[in-house]
C-alpha cells in the first residue's frame, strides 16, 4: 500500500460512523497524559443507555483516576493505566440508544447523571444512574451536578440533615470545609435550604462566592482556625484539607457529628483514607459521632436534585467551561485549586 493509500485509509477510519472523538490516557500522570483521539463508540449492556454527551463535569474523583493517586485506587482501576482509557463521570446529553431492559428512558430524552468515560462524544451510563434533565437548566449546568451534588446530599444525610424529610432545627450549626469547591458549593445550598445555620470555610478570595451560595458566615482558613475553640458546631462536613481527628473533635459540640468525605493530603498509598478509618474506629468509644461517606449516584437522588434545581432552590456554581480538546487545560486549572465551584467540559 502506498503512503497516499495509507493516508486515505486513515482518514476513512477517522470518519467511520462507529468512531467518536474522546479524551484518552494510556498511563497515569499529570494532565500531560491526556490527549484527544478517535476511539470506538461504547457498546451498551441491556441495562444501559448510550448518551450523546453535550457537556461533562470535572470532579475530584476523575482527577484521582487520571493521576493514579493514591496508589490504592489502582487496585480498582488498573495497575499501570486505567482499564477504561476515557476519563470522566458527570454527563448531560441526549439518549442515543437504550438497552433491552431499559424502561425509564427513550431515544431523544434529555438526561443527566453519571456515566463511563464522559469526556467523549458518546458515553454509556447505567439506567439507575440517570435522571431526566430539568427543562429549565442548560446541559452545562446539569453536567455540573451529579457527582458533587449527590456526594453533598449523602454527606448531609450522614450528618442528620435530610432535606427531603423537612427542615432541621433552626439553631443547628453546620460547618462546611471546602465550601467553595464542587461538593462544598452544593452542601452549602442544600444545608441552608434545610434551615440550618451554615458556616463555610474557604479562602478569602472565594468568600464572596460562599456567601452568594447562602452561607451565614465564612471563615478564611488562612487567618483563622475553625477549631480554635471560639465556636462549636453540631455538624461538620469535612470536604477539603486534612484536619486531624483531634481538630475535628475540638470544633464539635459534645454530641456533634463530623462527616469526612474528602482530603487531598496524606500519603501516596492511601491518601486521607487512614485519617478517615481512624475517625470511624474511634467513634464507638466517644459521645461525638465520627463517620465517613463515599459518594454514589442513584436515580432517586438525581431525581430529587432535579426537583430542587427546577424549583430554583439550588443552582450550579460554574467557574469555567472548556471545549473537549482543552480537557488537559481544564485539568491543570482544576489541579491548581483555582476553581470557584465547578469546571465543565462542552462537547
Amino acid at each position: 500500500m502506498t503512503t497516499g493509500q495509507q493516508s486515505k485509509e486513515a482518514r476513512k477510519e477517522e470518519a467511520s460512523p462507529g468512531n467518536m472523538r474522546a479524551i484518552v490516557q494510556e498511563a497515569y500522570g499529570s494532565a500531560d497524559v491526556l490527549h484527544e483521539a478517535q476511539v470506538p463508540r461504547p457498546a451498551i449492556k441491556e441495562n444501559e443507555v448510550l448518551v450523546k454527551v453535550r457537556a461533562a463535569g470535572l470532579d475530584r474523583g476523575t482527577w484521582h483516576v487520571t493521576t493514579g493517586l493514591p496508589f490504592a485506587l489502582r487496585l480498582a482501576y488498573g495497575f499501570r493505566a486505567p482499564r477504561n482509557p476515557v476519563p470522566g463521570l458527570d454527563l448531560a446529553g441526549t439518549v442515543e440508544a437504550v438497552g433491552a431492559k431499559v424502561t425509564r428512558f427513550a431515544v431523544g430524552d434529555q438526561v443527566f447523571g453519571s456515566g463511563k468515560g464522559s469526556f467523549a462524544e458518546y458515553a454509556a451510563a447505567r439506567e439507575n444512574q440517570l435522571a431526566h434533565k430539568p427543562a429549565g437548566i442548560s446541559f452545562e449546568q446539569a453536567a455540573a451536578v451529579p457527582v458533587s451534588a449527590c456526594t453533598a446530599l449523602i454527606a448531609l444525610r450522614a450528618g442528620g440533615i435530610d432535606p427531603g424529610k423537612g427542615p432541621v432545627a433552626k439553631e443547628l450549626k453546620v460547618l462546611i470545609t471546602g465550601a467553595s469547591g464542587g461538593v462544598g458549593s452544593y452542601a452549602v445550598q442544600i444545608a441552608k435550604a434545610a434551615g440550618a445555620e451554615v458556616i463555610g470555610v474557604a479562602s478569602a478570595a472565594k468568600a464572596d462566592l460562599v456567601r452568594e451560595l447562602g452561607a451565614d458566615h465564612v471563615i478564611d482558613y488562612a487567618s483563622r482556625d475553625f477549631a480554635d475553640g471560639s465556636e462549636r458546631y453540631d455538624v461538620i462536613i469535612d470536604i477539603a484539607g486534612n484536619p486531624s481527628v483531634s481538630r475535628l473533635r475540638r470544633a464539635l459540640t459534645s454530641s456533634g457529628t463530623a462527616v469526612i468525605t474528602g482530603g487531598e493530603e496524606g500519603g501516596s498509598w492511601t491518601g486521607s483514607l487512614d485519617r478517615q478509618f481512624r475517625a470511624v474506629a474511634l467513634s464507638p468509644f466517644i459521645r461525638q459521632r465520627l463517620t465517613m461517606i463515599v459518594g454514589t449516584q442513584t436515580a432517586a437522588d438525581l431525581e430529587y436534585l432535579a426537583g430542587i434545581l427546577e424549583a430554583g432552590i439550588m443552582t450550579p456554581a460554574i467557574d469555567r467551561s472548556y471545549p473537549l480538546a482543552q480537557v488537559p487545560d481544564a485539568m491543570r486549572y482544576f489541579d491548581a485549586g483555582n476553581a470557584r465551584g465547578k469546571v465543565v467540559i462542552t462537547i
